[in-house]
């Protein structure tokens, strides 16, 4: 199997690591920690604001933001963007320092934004990444008919306890 990215390009899975044979989501409880910490980072971010457009129009005209279609970073200290503003996050990362800050989470988002509030952009013409999908008919699609629960509702299920011991951070869930 392959690798794949759910809900938003950029943090890339295993197949075998998040889907069963059958083509359905695995129960959060069965996969690796850090897998699980990003599977459930992106049901909070996904559908989000794209950072730049937030940064650029701010709460009083968060309608005027592009929906976030790509993630970079780590878990809590993630950047998040829309198609038009990749470049500009890739020039920040690749041209500018940013790849630096890989080690330091908080400094990576936090760099980004400054960088980007002090109105820094890429230069025009300057490319962003070329996504390619390869074999989208081999990537397992969750049966129509079989009701799964979602990771949402898993979570709700849980007890304090197996929250605790499977040791993410759920705080900006309405878990």
């Amino acid at each position: 199997m392959g690798k794949v990215s759910i809900a938003l390009r950029g943090w890339r899975f295993d197949e075998d690591d998040v889907f069963t044979d059958d083509g359905e989501l695995r129960p959060i409880d069965e996969m690796d920690e850090e897998i699980r910490e990003r599977i459930v980072r992106l049901t909070a971010v996904a559908g989000q604001p794209c950072d730049a457009c937030w940064l650029t129009y701010g709460d009083a005209n968060i309608e005027q933001c592009n929906v976030a279609r790509i993630v970079y970073g780590e878990p809590l200290h993630e950047v998040v963007l829309c198609a038009d503003h990749e470049p500009d996050f890739l020039y920040w990362f690749r041209e500018t320092g940013g790849e630096d800050l890989t080690d330091r989470p908080s400094a990576f988002e936090d760099g980004f934004y400054e960088w980007f509030d002090d109105g820094s952009r890429a230069p025009d013409g300057y490319g962003g990444m070329e996504y390619v999908t390869t074999e989208p008919d081999e990537v397992p699609n969750p049966q129509p008919d079989v009701d799964v629960p979602t990771l949402e509702e898993e979570l709700a299920e849980m007890d304090d306890e197996e929250l605790d011991a499977l040791g993410v951070d759920l705080s900006d869930l309405d878990v």
